[in-house]
This record gives C-alpha cells, structure tokens and sequence, in this order.
C-alpha cells in the first residue's frame, strides 16, 4: 500500500519542517508548498489525501486556495492553520468547507492525531462512493 500523501502549505519554514517530521515519523508523505500557487499546482500534480493550509501567505491566501481546490474536489480533508484566530477567516474558511482547524502552537499531537483519523475516514468514504 502506497504512503498517504499530505500537501502542506506554510511559509514558515520551522512549522514546515517541524509538522513534515511529525508526519513522516506517523508514516505520512509530505509535499510541501511556501505559497497559494504553488499549492494549487501541487494538489493537480501530486492529488494529496489531505492538505494543511495556512491562511496567510504570499502569492495568494489560504482561503483562496480553499475556494479553488473546493471548485474542483468537495472531498478532500482540508485543515486550515493558523497562528491567530480571526472570527471573519473562519466564518469564511467555513463557507468553503474546511474540515477544521489548527492554531500553530507548540504542542501539536493532538492536532496530528485527529487529521490522521479525518484522513482515514475519508479514505473509507473513498472507498464507498468510488
């Protein structure tokens, strides 16, 4: 059976590295991508089972990115992260359909463990409707 792929989209490269170690050592596949564009080429490229979205980027925002990929596939888990919370980004990553969302914080296994359990789930809803 093939790693599940997660697209990880930040530019901030310790949180990049550090959540690409994490997942890696749960037997993950990390993409990663530092900007919306990027992301938007590596999700038709790469087809991830999940992606990480930060809100705030270069080159175009996360929730831009979400509206994009959601135009195209309503069923990939996407999570959005963030550093600070904003009741206006959330009610809008909402609208798109975020699967949840990930403060940045320090302590990162809970967050870790409950995207590797949404990724199973859609897996098996794959699986049913496919």
């Amino acid at each position: 059976m093939a790693k599940r792929k997660i697209l990880l989209v930040d530019d901030e490269v310790d949180f990049v590295e550090l959540m690409t170690m994490r997942f890696e050592a749960n037997g993950y596949e990390v993409i990663t991508a530092n900007n919306g564009k990027d992301a938007l080429d590596r999700v038709k490229k790469d087809k991830p089972d999940a992606i990480l979205l930060d809100i705030m980027m270069p080159e175009m925002d996360g929730l831009m990115v979400l509206k994009n990929i959601r135009s195209e596939d309503a069923r990939i888990p996407i999570f959005i992260t963030t550093a600070f919370s904003n009741e206006e980004r959330v009610k809008t990553a909402e609208r798109y359909n975020a699967n949840g969302f990930i403060v940045k914080t320090q302590n990162l296994g809970a967050e870790i463990k409950n995207i590797t359990q949404a990724i199973e789930i859609a897996e098996k809803y794959k699986a049913k409707s496919g």
